[in-house]
């Protein structure tokens, strides 16, 4: 290949000095075919080096191996090729042709290698995705919370709208689907819509199985969900959590601005709806890239959100059991109680993110306990076995529903005889109807610490509790009207005319 220089020489002797083809060729001894290709070349420009690589002995087998390598991207982790089945491989396919095959099973390992490395780098570019008005992501996240004194290792849901920046978080003491139902339909609510598409993970209360050709098979409750509020769902491919980077970053961001220091509360549900409200406030911020605030953004996605369904979504799922000899029953690892009438009988469940409710062979509610996470635990609700403890006032000393009640009432009933026993049982047992329980428990209680000392007196007294009249207002008075001043009334005259002590002034 000629120079520069030469070439240039060339072009001058043929442009400029007028030399023929022929002459040329006799003053530089270059043939006439190379004069005539640089005198007709018109573009000299830099052209992309190619990257001269010596062939290997390996280079024959290259393109068969990366096929092996790549196909292994859809078999099982414990049934794709290592550098020695390859190595066998090829030896026994050229054994089968009747061919030599001369390479060392040390050259195919440097070649699986080098294969592995560049299909490792094709997965790891991470494409910039653009994310349309009215699309959303979601994550779960773990944190940690206080419920009633109680610690939960729990987890905070995320959903993000990419294109305003727009965030929503929620916290539940598991990620189970009915979380992610539960969760979804709050935020639905919260913001009044539905985003068109929204990216999950490949969680499995959404994703069964990964198929080929990034197909996912859904779970039938998440087909249900989406099938109610219509959405389109996007699922990252496997270790891809850049795919879905808003929310991935919202899930550490949530964590340190909202849930430190680690949160109480009385009740979850309550605290979920605050939590809405702080993440609506935190919109009215400049964006972290346009400059505009994000609730000026978030109107461009709440314009393209689906309505709302007709419906609501009931994020639970049913699920059927079987009670034992004492009305209790198991479930994902805990014992719940139902009532004295259903011992070893079939009931159904209902289960939701929050609650279990309990359902006869009618489906009508027996009763509803908050949902156990973990494992070994019990929730016992006394309510529906007070009547048959009424009936064996004698068992309530041995009964886990004494020892949870305070001490002054434990105390009155120790005093009391098995009568009394009795009817305080059947006032509770009524009472458990309209399911507030604990606040006719703490009435009664403080009944008790009025002074009385029987039965009838303890009854008049939570009567008189739970139907205290409020203070009575006075009346609002026009402007114009002057106001009486107050006055205070003297009864001891009275009193002194029907020979009582003198009474005091009130």
């Amino acid at each position: 290949m000629l120079t520069m220089e030469q070439i240039y020489s060339i072009r001058k002797k043929y442009f400029d000095e007028g030399l023929s083809l022929r002459q040329i060729s006799a003053l530089t001894g270059y043939d006439r075919s190379t004069i005539t290709r640089y005198i007709r070349m018109e573009d000299f420009s830099h052209q992309i080096p190619l990257r001269i690589r010596r062939g290997g002995k390996t280079d024959p087998y290259r393109s068969k191996v990366r096929e092996w390598l790549e196909a292994d991207q859809e078999a099982p982790r414990d049934q794709r090729h290592t550098a020695k089945r390859v190595y066998d491989r090829l030896k026994e396919e050229n054994e089968k042709l009747g061919l030599i095959f001369d390479l060392s099973e040390r050259a195919i390992r440097s070649l699986v290698a080098r294969l592995r490395a560049e299909l490792s780098q094709a997965a790891m570019v991470s494409l910039p995705l653009l994310h349309p008005a009215g699309e959303a992501q979601t994550d779960f996240g773990k944190t940690i919370f206080h419920e009633k004194q109680i610690r939960y290792e729990g987890h905070h849901f995320g959903l993000t709208f990419p294109y305003s920046d727009a965030k929503y978080v929620q916290l539940f003491k598991g990620e189970n689907f009915e979380c992610l139902a539960q969760g979804l339909c709050d935020i639905f609510g919260f913001i009044g819509g539905v985003p068109k598409r929204i990216w999950f993970d490949n969680m499995s209360t959404a994703v069964k199985k990964i198929l080929s050709h990034g197909q996912r098979e859904v779970t039938e409750n998440f087909r249900r969900l989406q099938c109610h509020f219509g959405f389109e769902s996007n699922f990252c491919n496997p270790e891809s959590g850049h795919e879905k980077g808003s929310v991935e970053n919202y899930i550490g961001y949530s964590r340190r601005n909202y849930f430190v220091p680690v949160p109480h509360m009385d009740d979850l549900q309550a605290y979920n709806g605050d939590l809405l409200e702080r993440c609506h406030a935190h919109l009215d911020r400049a964006h972290y890239k346009v400059d505009r605030l994000v609730s000026e953004l978030f109107e461009s996605d709440q314009s393209q959100l689906r309505p709302l369904p007709a419906y609501p979504f009931d994020a639970c799922r049913y699920a059927p059991v079987r009670t034992n000899n004492y009305g209790k029953f198991r479930f994902e690892g805990n014992s719940y109680s139902s009532a004295d009438t259903f011992r070893s009988c079939q009931l159904t469940l209902k289960v939701g993110a929050h609650q279990v409710t309990v359902l006869d062979d009618r489906m009508k509610q027996v009763v509803v306990h908050p949902r156990l996470y973990g494992k070994g635990k019990e929730s016992m609700l006394w309510g529906p076995y007070l009547e048959v403890l009424a009936q064996r006032p004698t068992a309530l000393r041995y009964s886990g529903f004494y020892e949870g009640l305070p001490l002054p009432l434990r105390q009155f009933l120790d005093s009391c005889e098995m009568e009394g026993k009795r009817q305080v049982l059947r006032l509770l047992a009524k009472t458990d109807q309209g399911h507030d329980l604990e606040q006719s428990i703490d009435r009664l209680t403080d009944a008790v610490k009025m002074g009385v000392h029987d039965v009838d007196s303890l009854i008049a007294a939570y009567h008189f509790i739970r139907n205290k009249p409020e203070p009575i207002l006075k009346n609002p008075v026009p402007q114009h009207i002057q106001i009486a001043p107050d006055y205070e009334l003297d009864l001891s005259v009275y009193n002194q005319l029907m020979g009582g002590a003198a009474c005091q002034k009130r």
